[in-house]
């Protein structure tokens, strides 16, 4: 610091002095100032001339060394000054560049950092959606909530957007005639998103030859989404301007629900065939031939796609294995498995039977409608499709599965437009038993738990269906068990079902436990299916789901032999593994294992929960919701103190139609 002040001092005399010391250099090598030098001193000092020249040299030369090292000193100092001034600019700039990576590198983190996940607990962003900002989220969950799928997402995606081929190879080398019949494409919805509808017209444009497309039809059942007004009118125009005459839309005044929304399309289609479909679809390529091939040949034939499964979050298509379709005694849809004759053809291109259809349809449109189209009086969703089923299979015609015509689904996450389904359903299965299903009708009252007479439940006027059949000279539905659908098993032994409760208390029900488990529990009462119970006089227990399905998983009350907790085992395997499922049971009475003697009772914990224990019998009985026949009213024995209340209650919805016919088993 000290030299950093004196510096300019320095420079200054050092300069002054270099200056004159040149000047006398210069004078004196041309010999100038010599003489006047010389002269002088010589006058003044009267030194020897010769003296004098040679300590004035020697003088000079003393001088001019100083004055060398005084500049190369200057010099010195000037570049370590200089170096100083270049290391404090260069340690100020690395200070400026580590400050800016520093912001830099908390500016991107403020950037990359994940934002707050607003709906942790949104099946919306279980697997999609992490990086969107909280308005970004918000949005997304309302249109998700709205739509019960990925609305958010589908409106990014192109309409015209590539889904993976998953047809088996072997359906790429079929060829089909140039002669086949026209189509119908029918698309219904309600309140459905305007980019799915768009991508679902787009696809069936795309993916169908357009000398076989002779039309679209849009219909909306009563609507309230503003944008499938007059926006998808605006869409129409610009298809039908592409494409003259293509599009046609139809609109309820009012909701009819799916079955009428389908029948509204079939009577507006002109074509030979109509293929009825969801608005949420996807038709992959080349699925329009198998289906118009099939129904040339034969045109008694209904058939079906196979569908793949659009994930409602994704929008990713996974691809489905081939399946038939089936149902169980809800008449809820599920998947069988394919038929040993189909497998044994070894042609992965054949068309499979099918003793059902899941709803999307492709028919003889002459045919549909002389079979009687779709069930008008069946409401809002569910079982039309099990319904159009029986009725072509019992009424002459046939239903399929296509492997070679595949179909991508979007299977919503939830049904927005009816979010508790349950009573359309059941109300809905009632109408087709008792249409169809002749004396095994009482399979679906058991399966809804609902009592064999005075239901309560308005399944609407059925004397037109039944003149239907009539008419059609349709066989049976005992024919349909035995020649279509033999994996569907009717149960006749069932005398008492429904909720089941403790003379102890009242408020709480036998319940199947937490699943997977086989724990059986007493739990609040509800009237969901975990607490349905079935008691056949064979003496089998089941709780939970009425299973009557061959090869799926049945749930028998068992009494393990040992401890005191009863388990919940297939029945099949129950007896193969030392289990005792067999029980006497009677309405407001004890129910006692046959084999160990012991009594299902209950216990009250020190929480005030009840659990089941099996033990030795004291005075706790049992009363069951409803029962067939006159099943536990024939006892002599003397009630329980306490129970005869109990079992008033319970059996006040006892059917008094005869016991059915005990032809088939348990589990036949």
């Amino acid at each position: 610091m000290k030299l950093r002040r004196k510096l300019p001092t320095v420079l200054c005399i050092g300069l002054t002095l270099a200056i004159a010391v040149n000047l006398l250099l210069v004078f004196y090598t041309t010999g100038a100032l010599q003489s006047f030098v010389l002269g002088s001193l010589h006058k003044e000092l009267r030194f020897p001339l010769s003296e004098l020249d040679g300590a004035v040299i020697q003088r000079l030369s003393h001088l001019e060394v100083e004055l060398q090292h005084l500049e190369e000193g200057m010099k010195l100092a000037l570049t370590q000054q200089e170096n100083v001034e270049n290391t404090r600019k260069r340690v100020k700039e690395e200070g400026r560049l580590v400050q800016k990576a520093a912001e830099t590198t908390v500016n991107e983190a403020k950037k990359h950092k994940p934002p707050k996940q607003l709906f942790p607990h949104s099946q919306l962003f279980k697997q999609w959606g992490q990086d969107l900002s909280e308005a970004q989220q918000r949005k997304a969950q309302d249109l998700f909530q709205k739509f019960g799928y990925n609305v958010y997402l589908s409106d990014q995606l192109p309409l015209n957007r590539t889904i993976p081929d998953t047809r088996d190879s072997r359906c790429l080398q079929k060829t089909y005639s140039s002669q086949l019949p026209s189509l119908s494409a029918i698309l219904i919805f309600t309140n459905e998103a305007l980019s799915i509808i768009q991508r679902a017209i787009t696809s069936i444009i795309n993916r169908t030859p357009s000398w076989l497309l002779k039309e679209i039809i849009l219909v909306d059942d009563f609507s309230s989404n503003g944008e499938l007004k007059g926006f998808l009118d605006e869409k129409i125009k610009l298809y039908n301007q592409e494409y003259p005459g293509l599009l046609k839309i139809i609109r309820h005044t009012e909701r009819k629900g799916l079955a009428e929304a389908r029948n509204t399309g079939w009577e507006a289609a002109s074509a030979d065939v109509v293929a009825i479909l969801d608005a949420h679809i996807e038709v992959n390529v080349g699925w329009a031939e198998p289906i118009l091939a099939r129904i040339q040949e034969d045109r008694t034939v209904v058939v079906s796609p196979v569908f793949d499964n659009v994930h409602f979050d994704t929008l990713q298509l996974e691809k489905y294995e081939l399946a038939v379709d089936g149902f169980n005694w809800e008449l809820w849809c599920r998947y069988d498995v394919l038929p040993q004759a189909w497998i044994d053809l070894r042609d992965a291109t054949a068309p499979v039977k099918s003793p059902s259809i899941m709803g999307i349809l492709a028919a003889n449109r002459l045919f549909l409608g002389e079979i009687g189209s779709l069930d008008g009086g069946m409401l809002v969703y569910g079982g039309e499709n099990v319904e159009l089923s029986l009725r072509v299979w019992q009424c002459g015609g046939r239903i399929e599965i296509l492997p070679c015509s595949r179909i991508a689904h979007v299977e919503r996450h939830h049904k927005p437009y009816a979010l508790d389904l349950s009573p359309a359903l059941r109300r809905n299965a009632l109408r087709v038993a008792e249409i169809w299903m002749d004396e095994y009708k009482h399979m679906v009252y058991l399966a809804w738990n609902i009592p064999l007479q005075n239901s309560g439940i308005d399944y609407g006027d059925i004397s037109s269906r039944r003149a239907l059949r009539e008419r059609l000279k349709c066989k049976t539905f005992d024919w349909y068990l035995k020649n279509v659908y033999p994996l569907l098993k009717p149960i006749n032994t069932i005398v008492g079902y429904g909720r089941m409760k403790n003379s102890l208390d009242e408020s709480v029900c036998l319940d199947q436990g937490p699943v997977p488990g086989n724990t059986p529990t007493m739990h609040h009462c509800h009237q969901f299916y975990s607490q349905n119970v079935y008691y056949h006089l064979t003496g089998e227990l089941y709780v939970g789901k009425l299973i009557a399905e061959e090869n799926t998983r049945d749930r028998c009350l068992t009494d393990p032999g040992k401890g005191e907790k009863p388990s919940l085992e297939s029945c099949s395997k129950a007896t193969k593994n030392g289990l005792f499922m067999y029980w006497d049971f009677k309405p407001g009475e004890a129910v006692i294992n046959r084999d160990t003697k012991r009594c299902l009772e209950i216990q009250r914990e020190a929480s005030g929960t009840y659990v089941l224990v099996l033990q030795t019998c004291t005075t706790q009985v049992w009363g069951i919701q409803h029962t067939v026949g006159n099943w536990g009213q024939t006892s002599v024995r003397e009630p329980h103190q306490g129970t005869p209340a109990l079992a008033d209650r319970m059996t006040s919805t006892t059917s008094t139609a005869s016991t059915p016919n005990a032809t088939h088993s348990g589990r036949g």
